[in-house]
């Protein structure tokens, strides 16, 4: 039992350094970088107050496991722009994930790693639901800090819908109402449709 708690705290330590991974929005009403254990926190928190309103019915804890797991990856591979081609890096992240979760407890390590892939492949309705919640608090941020990481990386709205487009699995009404919110604040402040 020792080395169970020995090989955690190390986790837990390792993790630390998600700390250091700078993201490439801003805080609303702040003037430095996120940070991504703020972001897994914030979606994580997001996710449970957006529950009530789900499509589906998906498992809670399990969305919240998922969202507080999927960017551990950065530690190893940093972030990676939403809206950047080569966004899709899923094979280091993997990598990244076998070896971070293979700091715990073999059970557990296997049941994180297999939560990682399943909110990478998003086919269940936790999945969906999770990867809709990160898609979507960005989109909030943008809309609230005067669309920052759009004008700094000449991101069109037709690309912020197309990227954002799963947050429809999570609630098409939400979607909906997004959608418009972009579009008006794209008018607003000059992106390129």
């Amino acid at each position: 039992m020792t080395e169970n708690f020995q090989a955690i705290t190390q986790f837990i330590v390792e993790i630390e350094k998600l700390k250091k991974v700078e993201r490439k929005i801003k805080p609303v009403g702040l003037s430095r970088y996120e940070n991504s254990a703020e972001h897994s926190w914030q979606i994580a928190l997001l996710a449970l107050t957006l529950l009530p309103y789900a499509e589906q019915t998906p498992d809670p804890l399990k969305v919240v496991t998922m969202l507080l797991l999927h960017d551990i990856v950065e530690i190893d591979t940093g972030d990676k722009f939403a809206y950047d081609a080569s966004h899709d890096d899923y094979e280091n992240e993997l990598a990244a994930a076998q070896r971070i979760f293979a700091i715990l407890p073999d059970k557990q390590a296997q049941s994180y790693l297999q939560l990682w892939i399943e909110f990478e492949h998003a086919q269940t309705s936790e999945a969906q639901f999770a990867k809709a919640i990160d898609r979507l608090m960005p989109v909030i941020q943008n809309l609230h800090n005067g669309c920052q990481s759009w004008l700094e990386h000449d991101v069109a709205v037709s690309q912020i819908l197309s990227k954002n487009s799963a947050i429809e699995k999570a609630n098409p009404q939400l979607w909906q109402y997004i959608m418009q919110q972009v579009i008006a604040i794209g008018e607003k402040v000059g992106l390129r449709p």
